[in-house]
Order: structure tokens, then sequence, then C-alpha cells
């Protein structure tokens, strides 16, 4: 379960603060599936940073089952994210001197995970790249690199994926199909998924909606 209390998020804007994030709260239960939708600049990808512990929160308190977030080490972040959070960025983050399979080989590695190299390939199979695994990254289509980084996110196998705009970079057809794989991995491996998109047909799939307007909760509703 993952927990926000009274999360606010400031920054240095010239000589004024600015707010990012004000006085959010959430509980989110294991297995969900949450939408985050809003303008830009309403909070979305800095409320999926902070979940992930890849920045810190001004005021406010994140739990992950039971745990505080806000109170950890790097040391300690960075064994949280490599246990439990698989993240889905919008332009990729492939590693560019690596093939789609060393892509998704190394998070497995670098736990020392038992039977790597057929997760690896299992993995890529699950997003219909298994004749693709030999590719780099730019001889990979924009659909076929973000299906490369979602077999990676799965790769550790986590407990929550974060995707932020996953399917921001594609045409309609490659975004569907990239949503698609998203949530059938989400089902099968029961992980909660929290999906920040300004798709709202997307976000209508979802089992949960919420709405961040200047930084704050606008509405939240379970369908």
């Amino acid at each position: 379960m993952i927990i926000l209390q009274n999360v606010i998020k400031t920054v240095q804007s010239g000589t004024e603060d600015l707010t990012i994030l004000d006085d959010v709260s959430l509980t989110i239960p294991d297995g969900q599936f949450v939408a985050v939708t809003g303008a830009s600049g309403s909070g979305k990808s800095t409320l999926l940073g902070l979940i992930a512990g890849l920045d810190a929160p001004s005021s406010g308190e994140i739990l992950i089952d039971g745990a505080n977030v806000t109170t950890m080490s790097e040391d300690e972040l960075a064994e949280l994210r490599s246990e439990q959070i698989g993240f889905i960025f919008q332009s990729f983050h492939l590693i560019p001197s690596l093939t789609a399979f060393e892509n998704v080989i190394i998070p497995m590695e670098i736990l020392g995970l038992k039977d790597a190299k057929n997760r690896a390939e299992k993995l890529l199979e699950d997003v219909d790249l298994n004749n693709r695994g030999h590719h780099y990254p730019t001889e990979l289509s924009g659909g076929e690199q973000q299906r490369v980084a979602i077999a990676r996110a799965f790769a550790n196998q986590p407990k929550i994926l974060l995707a932020d705009e996953p399917t921001g970079n594609l045409d309609s057809k490659n975004g569907n199909h990239i949503f698609d794989l998203m949530t059938d991995l989400h089902k099968q491996h029961n992980v909660t998924l929290i999906l920040v998109t300004h798709d709202q047909v997307l976000a209508d799939k979802a089992q949960r909606q919420v709405i961040l307007k200047d930084g704050r909760v606008l509405s939240d509703e379970k369908k």
C-alpha cells in the first residue's frame, strides 16, 4: 500500500518559492490501477518522482508498505527502487550501447536473480519482441523501444509500476498497444499501476482517476 500524508513540494523560482504539490494526501491499495491526470504543471510527474524516491517532499510523509520513504538514505532508496518499483518514462531511457535483451537483463543481474536469461527472454516475448532482442535502441522504432522499457520495468518483479506519459511520444496505434501490454502485465502480476497521462481515453480505463490542479487533488474517483 502507498500512503501520501499531507505532501508538499516547493522549489525555488527566482527569489520566490514555487509550490508544485500542495498538501496532497492519497492512499493507494495494493494492485490498484490509478490514472493521474491534469494540465501541464499540475504536479503529476513530481508526484511519481516522490513516490519513487527520486525526489524528496518539502514536508509530509510517503509510506510504502509501512516504510517511510521520506526518511530513507540514498542507498535505502536505491534498494527500494531495485526491489519493488518499476518506472516507465516517456522518453524510454534505454542504454544506447546495450541491446534490447541486455537492457532488460541488467536489472536482474544487479539483483542476482536466478534464471535471469530465461526471464529476460520471456519478458521480451510478452511484449512481442522475442525476435528483436539483439537489436540496439537506435535500430528499433519508438514503439519497440517503449516495449523494451516496459519489459525492463518488469524485470525486477516490482510490486509498483510508475508510468509517466508512456504513450506520449507514440502514434495512437502504438500508444494503444503499449497501454494494453502494460495493463495486461499489471493484471498478470497484480502490480500496483500508477499512470500519468494526458489521454482521457486511457485514463477512463483505470480503476481510479485522480485529477490534479495547481498541485492539489481536484477530484479522486473510483470506477
